[in-house]
């Protein structure tokens, strides 16, 4: 029989802890992570230095987690409230909120050489939408390269045109912050009006609303347009995206200019050529970029109506927007109209659409519309507003999209809390729900069929 040896004892439970913890479930270690993230950003956003006057916790809060869940509702005026440094902190954590969830669990592993176990390599899968580790890992590769690179490029073509009203260093860091925000579909600015004052400038409008588009159809999507410069060559995934990103925006352009044509508080007032530009720029931003050109609680219903279904679809998987992303939404269409069909398939570019995919699609959309439900009836009891207004908030907000038609500045204390809650549950929601989705519980036991009406 073998000594019993404390010793060795103590350091084999600590083997079996650290086992444990690293065989933890990874989206609650990157839950877990993303929460050190906004605490650490409160903390930095509460300094003296970061502010020009003195910022309370729950503003520093509301401010950190709509930063890092890359949101861009605000209760303080970003560029006179905060100062160099605040709106530094505030921009890295815009970019690291909108890629850490998309890299920094596979970069991180990569990097450390840590074995990523069956589990993980599921998790990590689905998270990406692929099929492959080796691809999973390339996009990760590719995903820093290019964010940074797009940024870049973005403050290249911004920084000249912005130093007609500032010096080189103020219109390099307008440049830089608008291009962080904008890629990764924050809509923060650093200006009081957002960018309304640029409303008739096609370059500015041009500019940003291409950096919210690459950002927003996914890294997946240009890896592929990368590796395959024909059409007949992308993915049923790349053709879908770009198709339906094309449509979208066509579409919301068109409705939005016929709809405010004839406001007075909107497109009303501007010429024909500003009006092309300001109903552009307002039919992409809906999809979770959180900009600005006019004026959101001057449009009308029915755009705002417009823009609530735009917020709700967001951009494409695997990118720095939110919503329920367009694969969902065409994967519910096209679930509904092979239903009326007919159809026992689901069938989209002669390709059949997986079972477990169109229940993904349906879950995810049930979800959030409950929490959507949620969200509003306890808005409609601690707020004093329209109900529009609160709708469009909560949507917003559990969109990460950031536009509000002015009630985030009039939220009472708990309101705040709740939009708090439902800026993380939009950022964090699909990847718990990948999780679950990527460990099944396989049973034995089959059950008889249930005959219950439906419709």
């Amino acid at each position: 029989m073998k000594k019993w040896d404390p010793h060795l004892f103590f350091y084999r439970n600590i083997a079996e802890q650290r086992d444990k913890l690293i065989n933890f479930s990874p989206p609650a270690v990157l839950s877990l992570g993303f929460l050190i993230l906004i605490c650490l950003g409160t903390l930095l956003l509460k300094l003296p230095i970061a502010s020009h006057t003195e910022t309370g916790w729950q503003q520093a809060l509301f401010t950190a987690t709509s930063a890092v869940t890359v949101t861009g509702l605000v209760v303080l005026d970003t560029g006179a409230h905060f100062t160099l440094f605040g709106q530094i902190v505030i921009a890295l954590l815009i970019q690291t909120g909108g890629l850490g969830f998309i890299t920094f669990a596979v970069v991180a592993a990569m990097s450390l050489g840590t074995k990523i176990g069956i589990g993980q390599q599921l998790v990590a899968m689905e998270a990406f939408n692929q099929t492959s580790l080796k691809k999973t890992l390339q996009i990760a590769k590719y995903v820093l390269f290019y964010s940074l690179g797009f940024e870049l490029l973005g403050i290249l073509l911004l920084t000249p045109l912005w130093l007609e009203t500032a010096g080189f260093s103020q219109a390099l860091h307008e440049a830089a912050f608008h291009s962080i925000s904008a890629f990764n579909n924050a809509g923060f600015s650093l200006y009081s009006n957002n960018l309304m004052q640029y409303s008739d400038d096609i370059q500015v409008n041009l500019i940003i609303t291409a950096l919210l588009i690459i950002g927003g159809i996914g890294f997946a999507v240009l890896l592929d347009l990368r590796q395959h410069k024909k059409w007949s060559k992308l993915s049923a995934n790349t053709k879908m995206v770009l198709l339906a990103t094309l449509l979208l925006n066509v579409i919301s352009f068109l409705l939005i200019w016929a709809l405010e044509t004839n406001n007075p508080n909107t497109l009303g007032s501007l010429p024909l050529s500003q009006q092309a530009i300001a109903a552009w720029f307002q039919a992409v931003t809906p999809r979770t970029a959180g900009f600005n050109t006019l004026a959101i609680e001057q449009l009308t219903d029915a755009s705002t109506l417009l823009m609530i279904m735009l917020m709700f679809i967001g951009g494409g998987s695997l990118s720095t927007a939110g919503g329920i992303k367009v694969g969902t939404f065409v994967v519910l269409i096209m679930a509904t109209y092979s239903f009326l069909n007919r159809s026992d398939e689901v069938i989209f570019m002669r390709r059949t659409i997986p079972a477990k995919q169109v229940m993904k699609a349906l879950a995810l959309t049930i979800i959030s519309m409950i929490l959507i439900f949620l969200g509003t009836f306890i808005l409609t009891v601690t707020e004093q507003a329209e109900f529009i207004d609160i709708v469009f908030e909560v949507v917003s907000a559990l969109s990460t999209v950031g536009l509000s038609r002015g009630l985030t500045n009039e939220l009472s204390s708990s309101g705040e809390l709740v939009v708090i809650f439902l800026m993380i549950v939009g950022r964090l929601g699909p990847l718990t729900l990948a999780y679950i989705l990527a460990t099944p519980y396989l049973k034995n036991v089959r059950y008889a069929n249930a005959d219950i009406q439906v419709g």
